[in-house]
């Protein structure tokens, strides 16, 4: 039988979502939690896999197992893992329901803070430094809907079959002195969402025009783009499915 797991993880202590061969992860934890509770070996599939120090807010997984799984595994999986990981429930799915390839898209968010804000340092990228046009940025998000191939904002030697994106939604929006970057897709490339804000970045504190964009997608080449912004500020939100 396959099962889903809805979960969250703040990822400052861990490198990325995916089992590593040296360094932690969320996944290793999760199999670890699991295989110990279940006492079987588990093996997850998880949505999709988030860089070093990027957190999730709502993250999925698969795994299989042919045991009826007791109603209090959430809390004793809670109770088990550490404090930077929580479930948030478990369900039973169709045997080839799959948590990567049945996801429908995905929405990441991605923090700036305008001002010193020692509460935030480890959640929001610190540009108090820089005078920002969010509204240039905003006029660069609407050139991304014009693209699909997304390779200037692609990691370098990934096993990637193609850097075709179909993007829903990107847009930037300002409370008093933070900014929100809310950013949707059927599918990203490793490192395309900082790239992207760190090559629109570009454009709010002038180094770019909004319409410098349109030759950095067309050169499909990751050097054409701006710096990645830092891991920490950024958050998968959610991933959608056809349940």
């Amino acid at each position: 039988m396959r099962y889903f797991i809805e979960f969250s993880y703040n990822g400052t202590n861990y490198f990325g979502y995916q089992i590593q061969p040296k360094d932690i992860s969320v996944q290793e934890e999760l199999e670890k939690a699991l295989s110990t509770i279940l006492r079987e070996p588990i093996k997850t599939v998880g949505a999709g896999r988030t860089d070093t120090g990027v957190h999730a807010k709502k993250m999925f997984a698969h795994f299989e197992t042919e045991q009826i799984l007791p109603d209090h595994l959430t809390h004793q999986l809670n109770s088990f893992l550490p404090a930077d990981i929580s479930i948030k429930r478990i369900f039973k799915v169709k045997d080839d329901f799959h948590a990567r390839f049945d996801a429908t898209f995905r929405t990441y968010e991605y923090y700036i803070s305008l001002e010193k804000n020692p509460f935030t340092q480890n959640s929001a990228w610190q540009l108090w430094r820089r005078n920002i046009d969010v509204d240039k940025m905003n006029e660069a998000c609407k050139i991304l809907f014009e693209y699909e191939d997304f390779t200037s904002f692609a990691k370098l030697h990934t096993d990637n079959k193609t850097n075709l994106c179909k993007i829903y939604k990107a847009e930037w929006e300002q409370a008093g002195t933070e900014l929100k970057f809310t950013i949707s897709a059927n599918r990203f490339l490793r490192n395309m969402v900082r790239a992207i804000v760190g090559t629109i970045v570009e454009v709010g504190s002038g180094k770019m025009q909004p319409q410098d964009l349109r030759k950095v997608i067309e050169n499909k080449n990751r050097s054409s783009a701006g710096t990645s912004a830092p891991a920490h500020a950024l958050f998968l939100v959610d991933v959608g499915y056809d349940f």
